[in-house]
């Protein structure tokens, strides 16, 4: 007995097999997760260490280089890339296809972890985190106010803001951006210091003797243990200001008498603005292979949880966030997927022209839709728009099966037999038609799962949601439809066409029109084979011509609601020359404000630890509530924004298919035996890519543009003076280049304690002749930053 056969005598069997089918389906896409693509990411985990006014050429060999040695041996490795820029490293590492995220950052901790005695005194814990860390943030935040100040905005988010949302699920880490940390500066005078006959050795030395605490131990007696504590630390500037570093003539010499010591921050290299006000960004960077709807869900709702206990006039801005057009484009699919749905079943029902018997295939086809949302979770998928793309195509695809069972059950009904009859004898006809098609269908989108490469990967889902389709789809028409028909059709009233083919009465004047139409057209496109053959040559051979005219790119240019200006000032300059730089784009920008087509500027100054670069962020209003569309609203700031007269910078959109590196589509690695080799071929590629107008900013990761100065040290002259090279050294480093002495704590926080020499004495090269004598003359040279 056939599957018809069973579902025509039990229909209650038939009934409940397909309302189990939405049942399950229909729970399990309650609890599917929401995404824009499928999840493809590989596993990334970042390792970076932060060695404060170091060179790249230190950082390279002294940290990246045994980071990379660390590391190499951890399993499943795809591929390693490493930056050393001053004052910082980061070493990226890929893993395969299949390696779990958590268990590839746990080997890099632990890789890591064995050479932290290895690395140098002064640099900071190497971080992990699990994902490139310069990859683009999932949501930008800028926390901002009009009563309080840079400083007091850093404290109050490192406290109440950054533990909670840091630890939501998914979020990899929580960059601050502009920060003002506080910090106790000593403003070292080298002239005090001197005429005193003291050294920065000493004031290190005085700052760590008087700032410490060590375990005092207990009294305890026959009954009662009193623990003892030695109030040691330090947690005022006065106090600060009081050690005592040395005596003359017995008089003590306190750190104030050669230091100037007051509260500040700890770093002012970074400046971030939103909408023109003074703001502390904060970057979102999601794990590899988190939901990116879910974070920025999660993120907004706690948001919104702290805005009522937000301090007076502070506000918490959304400079931008990636789920925007992924909610947007969900939404858009969904809405076609609907109008298809709706068009099928209205030209079922115009060529069948009867409602009931239009109702056996629109079964079919939500059956077969929820259905797929079982196997979407069953094999860990998710809705995104790839999956949902597959069941809008579906939709023509499922009701295939269900009209073919039909029109034959139909057809033999019309002949004359009762429609049990017809169903059972009908469906029989047709089931083996009825299987090699859905087998030839389902050969066809499977083999689309197996692509190879990240693309490739993105259609995994599509082709086994479409196969799914396709197996429930011809399932309900061999058991469903069948049981339907024998109930719903009945015998109609007929009369015999010109040809003698059965026809029912009621057909109106435009079908059989039509028909007579169509009949017409095949008649002689059956009697004329040769034109029939050279239209359809000629249609080949024009679309293979037009295919060579037609633009090639991976993934087409989308609206996403958000815009980036990237700008590159001249090497070496400061942070606030490429602050007035951005300031002149965001002027530029401000008329796009004005108009409503730019709903937020988020403005960074100083990333990546290097302050000649500059980001603007543009979010765009809502697609509803403007005319411009991006591309638009890009094309007529663009001109202005490349004739920026004091650095570099054009207009950026975000990439399409979920690619990486947003700004930087295209990535040339160059490699060879040493680094001038590497360079004159990167010189020469650079010379090539500017002269090519589709490219906009070619630039190189090898930066030597960067002013460096050289100090020869005179190693007898020292020796005879009684300093060491580490003397001269951490000297340097101190005064230049900052050091953080201790620490001091307040209201339960620890805060840094940073001796540096005075801005005034950091301006000319000549200070540091007068800093030390054993130092032969300057020479200048280019600083590097070191890519591998």
């Amino acid at each position: 007995m056939t599957l018809s056969e069973i579902s025509i005598r039990r229909p209650v069997l038939a009934i409940v097999t397909s309302l189990l089918i939405i049942t399950v389906g229909a729970a399990s896409m309650l609890n599917l997760p929401v995404r824009e693509l499928p999840d493809v990411d590989s596993a990334v985990v970042t390792v970076t260490t932060t060695y404060v006014g170091a060179s790249p050429e230190i950082v390279d060999t002294d940290i990246t280089e045994i980071v990379e040695s660390s590391v190499s041996g951890v399993s499943g490795i795809k591929n390693i890339t490493s930056q050393s820029r001053r004052g910082r490293s980061q070493t990226v590492i890929e893993f395969e296809v299949g390696r779990k995220i958590d268990e590839a950052a746990n080997d890099v901790r632990d890789a890591v972890g064995r050479i932290r005695g290895n690395l140098p005194e002064g640099a900071d814990e190497p971080t992990v985190i699990k994902n490139d860390s310069d990859s683009d943030p999932v949501m930008r935040i800028a926390v901002s106010s009009d009563r309080q100040s840079p400083e007091e905005i850093t404290d109050y988010v490192q406290r109440f803001v950054i533990d909670r949302l840091s630890t939501l699920d998914g979020v990899a880490s929580l960059d601050i951006r502009g920060e003002r940390r506080y910090a106790i500066r000593i403003w070292i005078d080298r002239r005090a210091l001197a005429a005193r006959n003291l050294t920065v050795g000493d004031i290190k030395k005085a700052v760590l003797r008087n700032n410490v605490e060590l375990p005092a131990g207990e009294i305890k007696s026959s009954q009662r243990l009193l623990e003892l504590r030695l109030d040691g630390r330090l947690n005022t500037v006065e106090g600060f200001r009081n050690i005592v570093i040395g005596t003359v003539d017995s008089y003590p010499i306190r750190l104030g008498d050669v230091a100037r010591v007051e509260r500040g921050v700890e770093d002012e290299d970074t400046i971030v603005r939103a909408d023109g006000q003074p703001a502390v960004g904060l970057q979102v960077i999601r794990q590899s292979q988190a939901n990116t709807m879910a974070i920025s869900k999660a993120i907004r709702a706690e948001i919104e949880a702290m805005k009522p206990t937000l301090p007076e006039g502070m506000k918490i801005i959304v400079g931008s966030d990636d789920a925007l057009f992924i909610s947007a484009s969900i939404r858009e699919v969904a809405i076609a997927l609907g109008i298809s749905l709706v068009l099928v079943i209205l030209v079922i029902l115009l060529f069948l022209r009867s409602v009931r018997t239009t109702l056996v295939p629109a079964v079919t086809i939500p059956v077969a839709l929820i259905g797929c949302m079982a196997l979407i979770s069953g094999l860990g998928f998710s809705i995104n728009v790839l999956t949902l793309l597959a069941l809008l195509l579906a939709i023509g695809l499922v009701v295939d099966d269900a009209i073919v069972v039909l029109e034959n059950i139909k057809r033999r009904i019309d002949g004359g037999e009762t429609p049990m009859v017809a169903a059972v004898r009908g469906t029989k006809q047709v089931t083996f038609a009825v299987l090699a098609t859905s087998v030839t269908l389902i050969a066809v989108f499977i083999p689309i799962s197996f692509l190879g490469g990240q693309v490739g990967r993105l259609f995994s889902e599509f082709g086994l949601v479409m196969a799914a389709a396709v197996v429930i789809s011809t399932y309900v028409a061999l058991s469903l439809c069948p049981m339907m028909a024998s109930r719903i059709l009945s015998h109609s009233k007929r009369k015999p066409s010109a040809d003698g083919a059965a026809v029912d009465a009621d057909q109106t004047m435009a079908q059989s029109k039509i028909g007579r139409l169509y009949r017409s057209l095949l008649k002689r496109a059956i009697g004329a084979p040769v034109v029939i053959v050279a239209v359809s040559v000629a249609f080949v051979i024009g679309g293979l011509g037009l295919y060579q005219q037609l633009p090639r790119e991976l993934a087409p240019r989308e609206d996403r609601g958000v815009a980036f200006v990237p700008m590159t000032a001249p090497q070496g300059s400061s942070v606030a020359y490429t602050d007035a730089q951005a300031r002149i784009i965001e002027r530029i920008l401000q008329p796009e404000v004005d108009n409503g087509n730019v709903r937020t500027l988020y403005s960074l100054v100083g990333w990546g630890n290097r302050p000649y670069r500059a980001f603007v962020v543009m979010r765009l209003a809502p697609w509803e509530e403007r005319e411009a569309t991006q591309a638009e609203i890009v094309k007529r700031v663009q001109p202005a924004v490349r004739r920026l007269p004091g650095a570099r910078a054009s207009v950026a959109s975000p990439a399409g298919l979920g690619l990486r590196g947003n700004s930087t589509p295209l990535r040339i690695v160059v490699g060879g035996a040493n680094f001038d080799e590497v360079k004159e071929w990167a010189a020469s590629l650079l010379e090539h890519a500017e002269a090519n107008d589709g490219l906009i900013n070619p630039e190189i990761d090898y930066e030597e543009n960067q002013p460096q100065l050289d100090l020869s040290l005179d190693r007898i002259r020292a020796n005879d003076l009684g300093i060491s090279a580490e003397d001269i050294a951490s000297t340097l480093q101190v005064l230049f280049a900052s050091s953080e002495l201790t620490t001091y704590v307040d209201r339960g926080r620890e805060y840094p304690v940073i001796a540096q020499a005075r801005a005034e004495d950091r301006k000319t090269p000549s200070a540091i002749l007068k800093t030390s004598s054993s130092a032969r003359p300057i020479q200048p040279k280019l600083n590097q930053c070191w890519c591998r």
